[in-house]
């Protein structure tokens, strides 16, 4: 009778702990996350440096006062790509309208240029959506730039108990598009101006610790 009883409690202990360890009591109906111990809110959300600058807000502006233009901070991180690769293309189109910057990526074979594209095209539905920009053609990038990624160093085998090392690179592509039309390129720096500016920067030196 006692080894009944015990029989008994066991699978009724048994019952209640698969019972309390039921997915319905975790999960909710079509959902593959728990609802207590997962936070899903935007909150949570990382935001690095670069896209920071979207939310400063500037103080208002005076009566009479040129409109400040409106700024879109854009990028796009962790991309298989080289950085020194990307970076072609990103000074490419640096200083360009927007729709010259994506007809010239258009016609562009590389892989970069695809992803290049990609973010412009990002960037200019943000300005529309959340910058108050009326015309999404009247864009120019003022700054486009890129950054290193993750590096990692695998091992990759050959024959005869020999290896080698496969380096896997990854790359960030960092842009900034203001509101209104290209400022006009600078003039090119000959020589002459180089060696003025040098010799202005010798002039200019001051001796530490002295009088």
């Amino acid at each position: 009778m006692a080894a009944r009883w015990a029989v008994g409690a066991g699978s009724a202990w048994v019952c209640g702990l698969l019972g309390w360890a039921r997915p319905e009591r975790w999960l909710a109906s079509g959902s593959l996350f728990p609802l207590s111990c997962i936070h899903t809110s935007t909150s949570l959300q990382k935001f690095g440096k670069w896209e920071k600058k979207n939310r400063i807000v500037y103080p208002p502006q005076l009566p009479g006062e040129p409109r400040r233009p409106a700024e879109i901070y854009h990028c796009q991180r962790e991309i298989k790509y080289s950085k020194d690769k990307m970076w072609y293309l990103a000074k490419l189109i640096k200083g360009m309208s927007i729709d010259q910057a994506l007809a010239q990526l258009e016609f562009n074979d590389k892989k970069g240029a695809k992803v290049i594209k990609e973010v412009l095209l990002e960037a200019q539905e943000m300005a529309v959506k959340n910058h108050n920009v009326e015309f999404k053609s009247n864009l120019h990038i003022a700054e486009s730039t890129t950054g290193r990624g993750s590096y990692v160093k695998r091992i990759r085998y050959h024959g005869k108990g020999m290896f080698g090392i496969m380096k896997l690179v990854r790359c960030h592509y960092f842009v900034k598009l203001v509101e209104g039309p290209p400022p006009p390129p600078e003039p090119p720096r000959t020589g002459f101006d180089q060696a003025k500016e040098y010799v202005q920067h010798l002039r200019s030196r001051t001796l530490v610790n002295t009088l």
